[in-house]
């Protein structure tokens, strides 16, 4: 278990601490970090017990939502302040998170975790400075980190994510050596980094309804500007219906990113870009 952010409950590990107490037994090994590790606790009639601590049962222990330990109860890993914001566990052990009810990551076929080190080996991070426009959780950063690249530049602009990714065992923890975490507005940011200053990008932003500017043409030209030549970039589109939403937002990001000076195609639920000399 992580001693950084103690103990996380699900539904199905208090239905366990539950049935373990109903049925007598007195020790039970569990995840109580959303399957990062198993630790043994022990069970009585009116709590259970971790490290000499003890914790309650609880009285309402909802599906979909992951609990924390703080001010002497489990509360919900969840905000809300310009939306409902919270973390949510999966069939995969790796969480994904929701804003008001709209998933930011795939998890219906994949773990959250594994699809984004799919991406990453995309861009072949070893020894590259890596740019993170919008870090969300940082699964893309985590699988930078091991795969050696040198630094990774991350930033992320609401504010409730970081918190959210605090609390999250399968996030990174920042280290201004390796990984730098910024909250802070990457189309604000990003115009004070250096011409050519860095080897590979990360772009997984929210969708086109909700942050139009990170699909900008004025965005994507930044992006080349700061990108070495033959740099590689992913960028998560997903994959919207045309007949709902009414366009076609892969190839208008391609589109854009070739104006920008880039190589384009498609990859899975992205585009894959390679900076032109």
């Amino acid at each position: 278990m992580n001693d950084r952010i103690g103990p996380l409950l699900t539904l199905p590990v208090h239905a366990a601490l539950l049935a373990a107490r109903d049925g007598g037994v007195e020790r039970l090994r569990c995840s109580l970090d959303l399957d990062r590790s198993q630790t043994e606790v022990t069970v009585s009639e009116s709590a259970w017990q971790l490290r000499g601590q003890s914790f309650p049962f609880m009285t309402d222990c909802k599906d979909r939502t992951i609990y924390h330990w703080a001010d002497d109860r489990f509360a919900a890993v969840s905000r809300f302040t310009d939306g409902l914001i919270k973390l949510v566990p999966t069939d995969w052990g790796a969480p994904t998170f929701e804003i008001d009810g709209i998933k930011m990551l795939p998890t219906a076929k994949v773990s959250p975790y594994a699809d984004a080190g799919r991406k990453v080996g995309l861009i072949a991070p070893r020894g590259k400075l890596v740019l993170d426009t919008c870090g969300g959780l940082g699964y893309f950063a985590a699988w930078c980190l091991d795969g050696g690249a040198r630094q990774v530049i991350s930033f992320e602009k609401n504010a409730d994510v970081i918190w959210l990714r605090g609390l999250n065992p399968w996030s990174p923890v920042s280290d201004d050596d390796a990984l730098s975490l910024t909250h802070a507005d990457v189309v604000e940011r990003i115009t004070s980094l250096a011409e050519r200053s860095v080897d590979a990008v990360l772009h997984d932003p929210p969708r086109f309804g909700i942050a139009g500017e990170l699909y900008s043409q004025a965005f994507y030209d930044q992006l080349a500007r700061v990108l070495r030549p033959r740099g590689r970039l992913f960028h998560y589109t997903g994959a919207p219906n045309k007949l709902t939403s009414r366009r076609d937002v892969p190839n208008e990001v391609a589109t854009r990113l070739q104006r920008a000076g880039f190589t384009t195609g498609f990859n899975g639920d992205g585009v894959l870009a390679v900076r032109r000399v």
